[in-house]
């Protein structure tokens, strides 16, 4: 599929499969992610695996609806601040803005792959870094449920380009 066509068929599932990931789909999302562009290269982010089976009411303390849990897996990207490259105009610190990214194509391999996916960031941090175990300096950033879609693409709402686009200026 080229790209064109994979960001218009790309959209948030939100119903799941039981249906498990093949382990080489998972590879290639994960290398997608790994190949990510960040600020100078730092890769400043990590990417967490969670089978879902058995561990459904804990990481609905994350994110409450039924869906988050139906696939095989959830992926939770985090920046590592301390890794990352920081402007040194203003301390400005890229690493939540490089673990977008890697999420960005995260959901864009999954659909290549045929996968469904639902990028989060309306999750409760402090249950994320409870249940994940994360060190108070690592910043769960998003999350997405991976497997077969159970549900359908509806039409896409999206503004218009000219909305959104500024030509030289403001």
């Amino acid at each position: 599929m080229n790209f064109q066509a994979l960001i218009r068929a790309r959209y948030s599932a939100r119903a799941y499969k039981p249906d498990a990931v093949e382990p080489d789909k998972l590879e290639r999302i994960l290398e997608a992610a790994r190949l990510a562009p960040t600020a100078a290269n730092r890769q400043a982010l990590r990417v967490i695996v969670i089978p879902t089976k058995g561990r459904e009411e804990e990481l609905r303390r994350i994110y409450v609806r039924d869906w988050f849990v139906q696939a095989p897996l959830v992926l939770c990207v985090c920046a590592v601040p301390a890794e990352s490259w920081v402007r040194k105009h203003d301390g400005w610190n890229a690493a939540e803005v490089d673990a977008t990214i890697a999420m960005a194509h995260i959901v864009l391999a999954a659909a290549e792959e045929g996968l469904a996916t639902c990028w989060i960031a309306a999750f409760d941090p402090a249950a994320a870094r409870e249940v994940l175990g994360l060190p108070p300096d690592i910043i769960p950033s998003a999350f997405t449920p991976l497997g077969y879609a159970a549900d359908a693409a509806t039409p896409k709402k999206r503004r218009l380009l000219t909305d959104l686009v500024k030509r030289e200026r403001w």
